[in-house]
């Protein structure tokens, strides 16, 4: 099969790169497809990722209303395999239960990603329904970090980091209810903003409290394909039930112009939880580079009663999972989920969950209120906080304490173990506030190891600038030469 382009110029191109070259006629959007669908067949033996193909998408472009005049054009994209719907595709959420099921109806998102010309050629793999941070069920599929094979991904947005550090596309959909773009992306080498409230519709299925923590996203190699990718897909549907930012500048434009200099507060100690101590030492050097930028930076932590936080926001996973997956028993008419359909921590869930009073409920959006606040007078003094993407070293395959197929017994310490590896993105979920994960550091093992940047509610285009002054500083390349074990 001819290619549009050889391995290392696919490799090199990002989603706006790829945009361009249509625009120019130096390809079109199906000869992409099929370069896209030859890289997934390279990559996917070795370390997983795409779950499918759709191979209607592949050949004609045009399917389902992919607008070829949006801003990107027809590139290929894929769809994380849980989160917007797609009218008739399969969506099972990296779940046996969840078998062969599929949507009756694209979901609003949906359609704003076909408006901006992404081309959804495919779904990328989950843990089962995006509980754990990793995929790791060798009776459904296993993905591997493309760095090194041997660790993993972290989650849940794990097929589309992968799909991303190792080339098979340069921008795909992601989801984040607590940093499951941030966490993979900063395992992966990747640009990864979990946006502000308010910013992607989540319509229709989400409202209340789960559109609170819940949020939609990309991860991607640029911070370029990040804002365009925000700039076009933004936005909420008809009956939204709350207010949508917008932005007085596209993100395209804002990101062309370095931010003023910024008050920026560094952190690994929240609470109980501290950085592995190389990750400390990272920490330093990334501070010292953004002093060097011209950025105000001090070793400042808020004033928040994070174990109040952490238990909060537990409580809420486990209500919203909980009352979830009784939504699936009842369409069915079952009483109970079954051992050989459903991972033995996520019926843990269920079973802690499903009697939640609503008493328990009013204190957990109490907490949040109060965290909301505090976090908010914070952002009145400091522009920024920096913390690393996660706290730990990312473990080889294989770990199942972190896995819902683990058989420890008790579901709160099972959550907090996690909380003890992805202990700083967690509090952006909860308040509704932006955060992103760049790739500035690296591990021990030599695996990426992100930095992540967070500010006050809808201050998304502040991120993003300084997401690009950094990688300009970088000459434009955030791996600074290293490329994954495994890409095209």
């Amino acid at each position: 099969m001819t290619m549009p382009m050889n391995w290392d110029e696919w490799f090199a191109s990002d989603a706006t790169r790829l945009a361009e070259r249509i625009a120019q006629g130096a390809c079109t959007p199906a000869e992409l497809a099929r370069q896209a669908c030859q890289a997934s067949m390279r990559i996917v033996p070795q370390v997983g990722g795409v779950i499918e193909v759709f191979e209607d998408a592949v050949a004609k472009p045009e399917t389902d209303g992919t607008c070829l005049d949006g801003a990107f054009r027809g590139v290929p994209f894929l769809i994380k395999d849980l989160g917007p719907t797609l009218k008739g595709r399969l969506q099972e959420q990296g779940s046996r239960f969840l078998k062969n099921n599929r949507p009756t109806r694209d979901a609003f998102l949906t359609s704003r990603i076909r408006q901006a010309g992404l081309n959804i050629i495919g779904r990328s793999a989950v843990p089962e329904f995006g509980v754990c941070g990793s995929v790791e069920n060798p009776d459904i599929y296993v993905v591997r970090n493309p760095w090194n094979p041997d660790y993993t991904t972290f989650g849940s947005s794990a097929g589309a980091a992968v799909s991303v550090a190792s080339g098979i596309v340069p921008l795909a959909h992601a989801t984040d209810g607590g940093g499951s773009i941030r966490i993979p992306a900063g395992a992966q080498g990747l640009v990864g903003i979990k946006c502000s409230r308010g910013v992607f519709s989540i319509a229709p299925t989400m409202s209340d409290i789960t559109g609170y923590v819940s949020t939609q996203g990309c991860v991607s190699r640029t911070v370029r394909d990040t804002a365009l990718f925000i700039d076009s897909c933004r936005g909420g549907a008809p009956g939204e039930f709350m207010p949508y930012w917008k932005s007085d500048a596209s993100y395209t434009s804002l990101i062309t112009k370095d931010p003023r200099p910024l008050r920026i507060a560094v952190s690994h100690q929240w609470g109980q939880y501290q950085a592995d101590p190389h990750f400390v030492t990272e920490l330093e050097r990334v501070a010292g580079f953004l002093k060097e930028l011209g950025h105000q930076v001090e070793w400042v932590q808020p004033d928040i009663d994070f174990e109040e936080a952490f238990s909060a926001q537990t409580t809420c996973y486990i209500g919203n999972f909980a009352q979830f997956i009784q939504n699936m028993l009842d369409k069915r008419g079952l009483i109970r989920p079954s051992d050989d359909e459903v991972e033995p921590i996520n019926i843990k869930i269920w079973e802690k969950g499903i009697d939640m009073s609503y008493s328990e409920r009013w204190k957990m959006q109490d907490v949040f209120n109060r965290v909301s606040r505090t976090l908010g007078q914070f952002y009145e003094n400091w522009d920024i906080i920096l913390t690393p993407t996660f706290a730990k070293p990312t473990p080889r395959l294989g770990h199942k304490k972190y896995l819902t197929l683990s058989d420890n017994p008790d579901v709160l310490n099972w959550f907090y173990e996690l909380w003890e590896i992805f202990s700083y993105t967690p509090l952006a979920s909860l308040t509704g506030t932006p955060g992103i994960s760049l790739p500035l550091a690296w591990q021990s093992s030599g695996v990426p190891l992100g930095m992540h940047f967070q500010t006050r509610q809808a201050n998304d285009g502040t991120l993003l600038q300084l997401a690009a002054q950094i990688e300009r500083a970088m000459e434009g390349n955030f791996w600074q030469g290293r490329c994954p074990a495994v890409h095209v």
